[in-house]
């Protein structure tokens, strides 16, 4: 398989070089010496495919990653070409459950990873291998034009085995995952690239890529001169140099920098010391190009090479040397085709023993590098996805109803005070949406060029990502809680976590003793008629984030959500204590147990479950380790003022027809005196204030369940409402303020108002009633992935 990689890497590498001879035969005009050197290059793309982890894959079976690299524009261009495979470890020992065999696919140019077996979730199976993909050096013109990477999941059932197994597996790929590699990133990079595939096929696949330009091979071609053409020898270097070759070694220099300074990063990152004292950088030819270069081809695609102490300088007699001062009298007619071989073979050896450093480097230190591209990552990241979520800070409201109410002077003169501060045209809801579809305009605008890998789930049609507007709730009252927890930086708003580089340190492994004494547990409630995976996406990017969670997807209650909410908070309860002392158990026996972290995720009507659980005594020794609280288009206030009439008519078909029991205490109809009914009540009690950390996720999309329940914020129906039922609405809302504020200094309340793009919903039913924005919320990870990668802090202990 060797002999047949190395004839075909050289048959294209023949392909590449007879291409750009026949573009050098094709250029009539140019008087030039009847041996002419082609020189040429490659990128070198390498691809380390370190784990595969199974998070949620639905089907057992054989499966395996295939690996393709091409150029974004141009079909008929040449794709990327695997040139070698290095397997750094043996594969693991049980034959059944992994093949030894990879395999490169001469038709469409691909690399296989040898096939594993997955049998059960949280399976890891280490590949430990790195595949070298070539791509021609300005294959697409103008070198403007990036490479996608692309990752298939192949799979096969579980009874295939034997050689039929190969042939199953290459029929079929379930999933497909692609990155775009920007033109810049092709002059160096080294990065982390995990890659997930879809909400079906929920895995990590723990990757990082390195990427540098190294030099091919040359060759010189004879030329036929046409006398019309000749010219002096100041006419031909002026040509010779504005050519392409002139830009190859400027790109070679460019790629000889970055890779060194990544180089030093990394091994400064890791703590390890790298020798370079194989490096010799022989500087004549160098020197000579450098000092002759003339200014309007310095640099490379618009933009200056970067430069490094370790590149040799030109002395200040060459410096002052210039192409204008290159005349006839000055030059040998063929010494510029001679130094700038001598340049190109000067700089493709050093770069290419540079690289072979860190090839040897990368080897002997692979899991510590992969842990220090995944923190730089992690970092990255927060400010690339910041590209989607606007940052603000709002003071809490907090009326102050617990005296004077009483009688018609409260209701009257309150009321009209807050209606004078609020105009009747201040929707909420539309309000949101505007300053959504604002900020999404602005995306549509931007031009996003760095050398950073683009997700294409994400960059593949950023205005399809969802707007997340970001809120941190604060207490003016408390002068340390404004300032505790978030500094505002100088890119027009957007905040930070102070903590942040300690969360990113325990994200990435660095305190492992630390989390080995904190029991860390998650428990994920559905809603109305829901079924214990429907949260399954926010729990995979919780896993993720923290892999050492154990985590209840709650089933006490499926097939159970007709019924009254005490009944279903108690028996949450009862599986919640159940979990719990399982895992306590467990921990205490292996002496480990320190602490324990519990954390409450819930969807729609789930949230109501949650804090009626909270309230059963068999909590109470428990609601002291009580974390992290989020709340899914939670009706926290209930439906007193549900302003969808389309839903409120579902809603009343359900308490007449079926006699839904939740319904009714949805909707305050379960007892006629409403300072009696079960929403209120569950105000009064403190099922909000143990929580170090509170985020309120919420959509205006969301036409199930109204805004304001969902934010815990007033309502302007509520204002406007001089009757009982506004009095006893604002006494909720201040019953649950009162909660939140508790503890102000020391956690973190958070409203995210998730606005989906619906412009690919079309109109129909589900949308009309707000259905599809509600169910969206466990149908789509990117809301989920944002947050938690821009507040880890949130998250992880």
């Amino acid at each position: 398989m060797f002999r047949r990689l190395r004839w075909f890497v050289g048959l294209n590498q023949k392909k590449w070089s007879t291409k750009r001879l026949v573009n050098v035969e094709q250029q009539p005009g140019l008087d030039r010496p009847n041996h002419l050197p082609v020189l040429d290059a490659v990128h070198e793309v390498a691809i380390y495919i370190h784990r595969f982890h199974n998070l949620d894959l639905f089907e057992q079976g054989w499966y395996k990653i295939k690996v393709t690299l091409r150029w974004e524009k141009g079909e008929d261009s040449y794709p990327g070409i695997p040139a070698r495979v290095v397997q750094y470890e043996a594969p693991e020992v049980a034959s059944d459950n992994l093949c030894r065999v990879w395999t490169i696919d001469d038709t469409d140019n691909s690399f296989s990873t040898p096939p594993f077996r997955i049998k059960y979730a949280r399976q890891d199976v280490f590949l430990s291998i790195m595949i070298s993909f070539y791509l021609s050096f300005g294959e697409c013109e103008g070198h403007s034009s990036a490479v996608i990477l692309k990752f298939e999941l192949m799979h096969a059932p579980i009874i295939e085995m034997g050689p039929e197994l190969q042939g199953s597996l290459d029929a079929y790929a379930a999933s497909v995952h692609e990155f775009k590699i920007p033109p810049k990133a092709l002059r160096g990079l080294h990065s982390y690239c995990p890659v997930h595939f879809d909400a079906f096929h929920a895995v990590l696949v723990d990757t990082s890529i390195h990427i540098s330009l190294l030099k091919a091979s040359y060759h010189t071609s004879q030329q036929k001169v046409s006398s019309d053409s000749r010219g002096s020898e100041g006419s031909y270097v002026e040509d010779y140099v504005g050519s392409n070759k002139v830009m190859l070694i400027k790109a070679l220099l460019a790629a000889y920098d970055i890779l060194l300074e990544d180089l030093r990063r990394i091994s400064t990152g890791i703590g390890k010391a790298i020798d370079l004292t194989e490096i010799a950088f022989e500087s004549d030819a160098t020197e000579w190009f450098s000092s002759t270069l003339p200014t309007c081809v310095k640099s490379i695609d618009g933009e200056p090479s970067l430069e490094l102490s370790d590149r040799p300088q030109v002395g200040a007699e060459n410096s002052s040397q210039s192409i204008d001062n290159l005349t006839e009298k000055s030059i040998e007619p063929f010494s510029w085709d001679d130094h700038l071989l001598s340049s190109f073979q000067s700089l493709g050896n050093q770069l290419l023993c540079l690289w072979n450093i860190f090839l040897k480097f990368h080897r002997e230190n692979k899991t510590k590098i992969l842990e220090f591209l995944r923190m730089s990552w992690v970092i990255d990241r927060r400010t690339e996805w910041s590209i989607w979520m606007v940052y603000s800070r709002v003071a809490m409201p907090h009326p102050n109803m617990s005296n004077g109410f009483e009688g018609t002077t409260w209701s009257h003169g309150m009321h009209r005070s807050l209606i004078s501060t609020r105009r009747v045209h201040d929707d909420p809801i539309q309000i949101a949406a505007m300053r959504a579809e604002l900020h999404r305009r602005g995306i549509s605008q931007m031009r996003i060029n760095n050398r950073s890998l683009q997700d294409m789930h994400i960059f593949g049609d950023p205005l399809l990502v969802p707007i997340i507007i970001v809120e941190r709730m604060t207490n003016l009252s408390h002068s340390a809680c404004v300032n505790s927890n978030f500094i505002p930086l100088n890119d027009g708003g957007r905040l930070i976590l102070e903590n942040g580089s300690r969360a990113t340190k325990k994200l990435c492994g660095s305190s492992p003793q630390q989390n080995e004494h904190v029991l860390r547990i998650v428990i994920f409630v559905h809603g109305f008629q829901g079924n214990h995976l429907d949260l399954r996406l926010v729990r995979n990017q919780w896993l993720l984030i923290d892999p050492k969670i154990q985590f209840l997807m709650s089933e006490a209650n499926e097939d159970k959500t007709s019924g009254d909410f005490r009944e279903m908070g108690s028996r949450l309860a009862q599986e919640v204590i159940a979990f719990l002392k399982k895992k306590m158990d467990k921990a205490s026996r292996s002496g480990n147990l320190k602490d324990i972290k519990l954390s409450f995720v819930g969807h729609s009507i789930g949230n109501l479950i949650i804090r009626t659980a909270l309230t059963e005594s068999i909590m109470e020794p428990y609601l002291r380790y009580l974390h992290t609280y989020v709340s899914i288009s939670g009706p926290h206030l209930g439906y007193m003022y549900s302003s969808n009439s389309l839903f409120n008519s579902g809603l009343w078909i359900l308490k007449k027809l079926k006699g839904t029991q939740c319904i009714h205490q949805l909707t305050f109809t379960d007892d006629p005196d409403l300072e009696n009914t079960f929403i209120y009540n569950l105000s009064k009690e403190k099922t909000l204030a143990n929580f170090r950390n509170l985020l309120l996720l919420s959509s205006p999309q969301d036409g199930y369940v109204p805004y304001h329940s969902a934010r815990i914020e007033p309502c302007p129906a509520a204002s406007s409402d001089f009757s009982k039922r506004g009095k006893i609405f604002l006494e909720m809302l201040n019953n649950c303020f009162d909660q939140i504020q508790a503890h102000c200094d020391d956690r973190v309340v958070m409203r995210c108002d998730i606005n989906f793009n619906t412009s690919s919903y079309g109109r129909n039913l589900n949308t009309l009633i707000g259905r599809t924005a509600h169910i969206e919320f466990l149908e789509s990870d990117i809301f989920a992935k944002f947050i938690m990668w821009s507040f880890p802090e949130l998250f992880i202990i």
